[in-house]
């Protein structure tokens, strides 16, 4: 892509020859999507009634699944590729928030009395988008599980082409998770309509950046406490009140709020039955999230560890300013458990979220 070259040439951009690999991947999808059109109509015989028109899926575009370690710019090399990408409808989101949307509609459609509430939802889906860029590809929750198989199934059906970022090859998807048996044949679908390609580098290119304000304190105890306070005083001005959302006819509750600015405890959000759907909503009414009191993360504490990568996951897409205390830094917050190797991604969210350039 000539604006990946041109970044690298201007030095906002390191050269990574395994980053070039990957662009050239993109390159070919870009020049194979310039032309394509799943929508385009086509003359059918109709024999002695006619001529008439039916909608075809005009040609077969393979996607592109992007995968490799934390930091290694897979998400930004797919941002530079939908900026240019020659498509007139498409959508770029996180996975997490495109589930949520799914699973919203898919409800709707069911108090419509729809006989197959998948298939308005994926048609909806097609129709606003062609070409679909998911940012960290990622299954953990079993309801996502038993859906995502239908619902592309029908997308791949109408042509749209998709493009994912994903810190895991398509087979360890939802490893060891519950029946996940019925899990294979989405991973099959993946493979076979999408290009595998590992982004192997070496570098983790967040951990180049340069570190700004302080924004995360540890260990925890009386100093980080007074930061937190003073962070609190400098960005929300004191005071405050809490602060109510509704979630799909819940409430998620935040302690304290004042202009745009939000401060609660690690156990305020993340030892509460909370999920994806409830940290987008909290994203969207703040600009800045002051947490408290983050522990150390164990195997007895898988539930809150995935809840905490949830919640940066949505802080991160956002641009949220996180500032925070903790037990301990980022990478020995949680190293034994069973979602320890997702959480080598948040620990790289979480670093980069302390640089001189966030948000």
């Amino acid at each position: 892509m000539p604006l990946y070259r041109e970044r690298v040439a201007s030095g906002s951009l390191s050269a990574d020859p395994a980053q070039r690999l990957a662009v050239e991947k993109l390159q070919l999808l870009f020049m194979r999507l310039k032309d394509y059109n799943p929508t385009a109509p086509k003359r059918v015989g109709l024999g002695i009634f006619g001529w008439g028109r039916e909608r075809i899926v005009e040609k077969s575009v393979p996607g592109l699944y992007l995968y490799g370690d934390v930091g290694r710019g897979k998400s930004m090399l797919m941002d530079l590729f939908y900026d240019v990408a020659p498509v007139e409808r498409k959508r770029r989101v996180h996975f997490h928030a495109f589930m949520q949307e799914a699973h919203a509609g898919i409800h709707a459609a069911r108090q419509r009395g729809e006989p197959d509430p998948v298939k308005p939802v994926a048609d909806a889906i097609a129709d606003a988008a062609t070409l679909l860029c998911f940012d960290e590809m990622q299954v953990t929750d079993i309801t996502d599980a038993m859906l995502v198989g239908r619902l592309f199934e029908r997308l791949f059906e109408r042509g749209v082409v998709v493009v994912a970022t994903s810190n895991r090859h398509p087979d360890e998807l939802y490893k060891d998770g519950l029946n996940r048996h019925l899990f294979l044949p989405f991973i099959g679908m993946i493979k076979e309509r999408l290009e595998i390609h590992q982004l192997e580098s070496s570098t983790d290119h967040r951990m180049d950046r340069e570190m700004g304000e302080q924004t995360y304190f540890s260990p925890l105890g009386d100093a980080a406490r007074a930061a937190l306070d003073e962070a609190w005083a400098r960005h929300a001005g004191g005071g405050g009140a809490p602060l109510s959302i509704p979630v799909q006819g819940r409430v998620v509750r935040l302690p304290r709020h004042a202009h745009g600015v939000g401060r609660a405890s690690f156990e305020d959000l993340c030892a509460r039955p909370l999920g994806a759907a409830d940290y987008l909503a909290l994203a969207k009414e703040l600009r800045v999230l002051i947490l408290d009191d983050i522990p150390k993360l164990s195997r007895e504490r898988n539930n809150e560890a995935k809840r905490f990568v949830t919640l940066i996951d949505a802080l991160y897409e956002a641009r949220i300013l996180f500032i925070c205390s903790a037990a301990e830094e980022p990478a020995e917050l949680y190293t034994e458990g069973a979602g320890a190797f997702e959480f080598h991604r948040t620990v790289s969210r979480l670093e980069e979220m302390r640089s001189a350039s966030w948000p």
